[in-house]
């Protein structure tokens, strides 16, 4: 963990991430670009500000765990590990081939620093909280970190952890839950290119639910980088103590970053056309910054 970089130093290599993310996509000809944009930040701040991890030692016992959990955006997952030093960053290219270590959704058997295999929805918290419990029992001092899409968040199974989670005490849980407010399919809102696709969550106080059900619960700017440290902290501190899990309800754009992929159901997915790909470079300076962030 390093507490010491700054908010320019993170935001730094959150464009080199969303570069990875739209180029690899568009090199590997399939993936999905909207979901792991719009979490980019949260990811940047965890891995170069919050966990406790080391990649030179992946599998230590004490680190902290990440799940995440919307494993369909993994390339988001891949693009920050890679960043972080836990493989080369040019082993991006080889994204969703059938022998590459790093697949369309993650893989814990194969690749580096993925603590638990993702993809089918909904399933991530209830794994989280059980590694949480686990860490209980045998007096182990980590966070275990869930991160969510609002789609998913529409899951039973979701909901069974959030009724379960705070009786087993579970302090050393947290939940960041990204609201980006766009899921592939819905109905039209007005006629603009927004798409209502966010219910029956869009229109529910999840602050007040989540309070409710015994979480703590804050809500935020998932691309504000002073409010995501601060939450994030306030989560670290609670660890132990609070006897309750932590969510973290981050309000985000869908495709944060880019021009044409914000704010659009219609990046979902997709792959950049050349001249796409060319304006995304140059609006995240995506090698200027490189050259800035290796001096």
């Amino acid at each position: 963990m390093n507490d010491r970089m700054s908010t320019t130093e993170l935001a730094g290599i959150a464009r080199q991430a969303r570069w990875h993310i739209i180029n690899t996509v568009t090199t590997s000809k399939a993936g999905h670009i909207g979901g792991p944009l719009s979490a980019t930040d949260l990811l940047v701040n965890l891995y170069f500000r919050q966990l406790n991890i080391d990649p030179e030692n992946p599998q230590s016992p004490d680190r902290d765990r990440f799940i995440l959990s919307k494993g369909h955006s993994a390339i988001g997952l891949y693009s920050v590990l890679a960043l972080r030093g836990f493989f080369p960053e040019e082993e991006l290219s080889t994204f969703d081939h059938g022998d590459s270590r790093l697949q369309g959704h993650p893989d814990m058997k194969i690749t580096p620093g993925v603590d638990v295999s993702t993809g089918s929805l909904g399933q991530g918290l209830s794994v989280g909280a059980g590694i949480a419990l686990a860490a209980k029992k045998q007096g182990r001092d980590f966070h275990t970190w869930v991160l969510t899409g609002d789609g998913e968040m529409e899951e039973g199974m979701i909901w069974e952890t959030v009724l379960s989670a705070p009786r087993y005490g579970l302090d050393n849980l947290t939940l960041i839950a990204d609201l980006n407010g766009l899921q592939q399919y819905g109905w039209n809102v007005a006629e603009t290119d927004r798409f209502d696709r966010s219910e029956p969550l869009g229109h529910v106080d999840l602050e007040k639910v989540f309070t409710g059900f015994g979480w703590n619960a804050v809500t935020i700017d998932g691309h504000d980088y002073e409010q995501i440290a601060e939450a994030f902290d306030a989560a670290e501190a609670d660890r132990g103590k609070a006897g309750k899990p932590t969510v973290i309800l981050a309000r985000t754009t869908k495709g944060h970053g880019i021009s044409f992929t914000s704010g659009t159901y219609k990046w979902h997915n997709g792959v950049a056309t050349p001249e796409q790909l060319e304006l995304a470079r140059q609006e995240l300076q995506a090698e200027i910054q490189a050259e800035e962030t290796a001096r």
